[in-house]
C-alpha cells in the first residue's frame, strides 16, 4: 500500500483492520522511524513496512511483483510511481497465469475540471463515472497523465491486470487515522496566513462534489470487497466517483468562513474572502486554475449499486466540519 501514513489512506487501513484484521498489509514508508511504525501498528495489527518514497521506483516495481492487490493512495499525479507499479504488476501477472493482480488507484474529480476560471457559468456538465471514457475528459486536466495508462493497463489480456480507480471530489473532516487533516485545507490555511487573508481563484463562483473523509474510506472498503468478490467494474469500467448529492458549496463559500474563523482567532486581520493576488495565482498556471477555479460536478452512481451510503456526510456538512478541522489543521501545522 502506498499512502498509508496520510490522510484517506490512513482512515482507509483504520477500516480494513476491522473489516479484514488478518490481512497482512506491506506499507511503503519514506521514514520509517519507530514512531512512525507504531502509529500504523496502532490502527492495522497486521501491517509490516518497506522503506522507500514515490520515487523508490526499484523497490514498488519489486513490491508489487509480489503483491496480490496494490492499493494506491498516495500523491494521484506522481507517474513514475504509477509506472513502477504497472511494470511490478506485469511481472506479477506473468509469474502467476490465471491469477491477475488487483490494483486500486486513488486520482481525484480533476479529471473532469472545467475551464471557469471561478466565473459563473450558465451550464456545468454532470459527469457519471458509468460509461465515462477519460479520453473524452478536458486533456489538459489533472490526473489523466497517471489514470489512461491504468485503464489501457486493465484492458489487456495478454498481460491481464485487474485495475479501479476511484475519484474522490473534496474530501473534508476530521479523519481517525494518522494524518487527520485533508492537505487541500492545509494549503489553504497557509496560504491564507502568508497573503493576510482567505481567497479563491477568480471570483470564486466554481464548485465541486464533496465526501467527509470517512465516508470516502467506506467507499474503498465497499469497492476493494466487491473486487474480491468478483462483483466489481474493472478495467475500462472500473471507473468509480467518490463523492457524494449533498449541496455543492462554492470556493468564495468556503474561503468566506475560512477567512472569518481565522480572523475571529486573530491569526490574520481581514475577515471574509476575496480573490488571491496575481503572484500566488500566476506561478501555478494552468494547473491552479483547473485545480482551484474550475467546476467538478459528478455522479457516483457505481458505488451506488453496490449499495454504498455516505451517511457521514450527511450528518456533518463541509461547511458544519471547519471550526473542528481548521483548529487540528493549526495544531497539525504548529
Amino acid at each position: 500500500m502506498l499512502g498509508a501514513t496520510g490522510y484517506l489512506g490512513s482512515e482507509f487501513l483504520t477500516l480494513l483492520a476491522q473489516a479484514f484484521p488478518g490481512y497482512p498489509v506491506v506499507a511503503l514508508l519514506r521514514e520509517p522511524t519507530p514512531q512512525r511504525i507504531a502509529a500504523l501498528s496502532a490502527i492495522h495489527p497486521n501491517v509490516t513496512t518497506v522503506e522507500g518514497s514515490l520515487d523508490s521506483a526499484d523497490v514498488i516495481q519489486r513490491q508489487a511483483a509480489e503483491a496480490d492487490i496494490v492499493i494506491n493512495a498516495a500523491s494521484s499525479d506522481h507517474s513514475p510511481s504509477v509506472k513502477a507499479i504497472l511494470q511490478g504488476l506485469e511481472k506479477n501477472s506473468l509469474a502467476r497465469p490465471g491469477q491477475p493482480p488487483l490494483y486500486i488507484h486513488v486520482s481525484g474529480c480533476g479529471i473532469v475540471s472545467d475551464d471557469a476560471r471561478g466565473e459563473p457559468v450558465d451550464h456545468v456538465q454532470e459527469w457519471s463515472d458509468i460509461g465515462l471514457d477519460l479520453n473524452q475528459c478536458p486533456p489538459t486536466n489533472m490526473h489523466l497523465e497517471s489514470d489512461i495508462p491504468i485503464t489501457t493497463a486493465g484492458t489487456r489480456t495478454d498481460v491481464p491486470i485487474r485495475t479501479i480507480i476511484l475519484y474522490p471530489g473534496q474530501i473534508y473532516g476530521v479523519g481517525e487515522g494518522i494524518q487527520k487533516t485533508t492537505l487541500w485545507l492545509r494549503i489553504f490555511l497557509d496560504m491564507t496566513k502568508k497573503v493576510g487573508h482567505a481567497g479563491t481563484w477568480g471570483p470564486g463562483a466554481n464548485s465541486m462534489n464533496n465526501i467527509h473523509v470517512r465516508d470516502a474510506a467506506e467507499g474503498m472498503l465497499v469497492v476493494l470487497k466487491a473486487a474480491l468478490e468478483g462483483k466489481a467494474d474493472e478495467g475500462a469500467e472500473g471507473h468509480y466517483f467518490l463523492t457524494t448529492m449533498e449541496r455543492k458549496v462554492s470556493y468564495r463559500e468556503w474561503t468566506q468562513v475560512l477567512g472569518d474563523i481565522l480572523y475571529a482567532k486573530g491569526i490574520i486581520k481581514e475577515a471574509g474572502s476575496r480573490p488571491m493576488p496575481s503572484e500566488v495565482v500566476e506561478p501555478l498556471g494552468h494547473y491552479g486554475w483547473s485545480l482551484l477555479g474550475g467546476n467538478q460536478f459528478t455522479k457516483p452512481e457505481r458505488l451506488a449499486r453496490l449499495g454504498w451510503v455516505p451517511k457521514h456526510s450527511a450528518e456533518l456538512s463541509l461547511l458544519d466540519s471547519f471550526p473542528a478541522a481548521i483548529d487540528v489543521a493549526l495544531q497539525e501545522g504548529s
